[in-house]
């Protein structure tokens, strides 16, 4: 099976100029862990998490109406391109100790891929396990 089976879309993005406030009330206001940070034409140039948030806005008192998603947001982020396997994006997922990905076309986002979308995957129920013990792992031993 392939990403683009899976894949979330369309999905949720901000910019790098936009405020870490707005970027807050969109993983509120959507449920979600993650927005991918695209420029206007929709490359990708990062995703902010909601622990973006609270480790590089909140606890060193910045301001969140003031300060530009891009100066808290994760660079170089893993993704994966739409016509990939799912047990690769798994291993990406595993290697790369997120849960979540970026669906990347060209230089364009076109979805994610949660480990959530793999486990309600049937036939995926292993890789899913897989990546996130390896993610579990890690974080326990770093």
């Amino acid at each position: 099976m392939l990403v683009k089976d899976l894949m979330t879309s369309p999905i949720v993005t901000i910019t790098p100029m936009e405020s870490a406030a707005l970027a807050a009330r969109l993983l509120s206001r959507y449920d979600l862990g993650v927005l991918p940070v695209c420029q206007n034409d929709g490359r990708l140039r990062g995703v902010v998490t909601d622990r973006d948030l609270v480790l590089r806005c909140l606890a060193p008192g910045e301001n969140p109406e003031r300060l530009p998603v891009g100066d808290i947001m994760t660079r170089n982020c893993a993704w994966v391109s739409p016509g990939a396997d799912v047990q690769e994006a798994a291993r990406v997922m595993a290697a790369a100790q997120v849960r979540r990905l970026p669906v990347v076309e060209g230089s364009k986002v076109v979805g994610m891929l949660s480990l959530s979308d793999l486990a309600r995957s049937r036939g995926f129920e292993m890789e899913a396990g897989e990546a996130l013990g390896e993610i579990t792992r890690r974080v326990k031993e770093g």
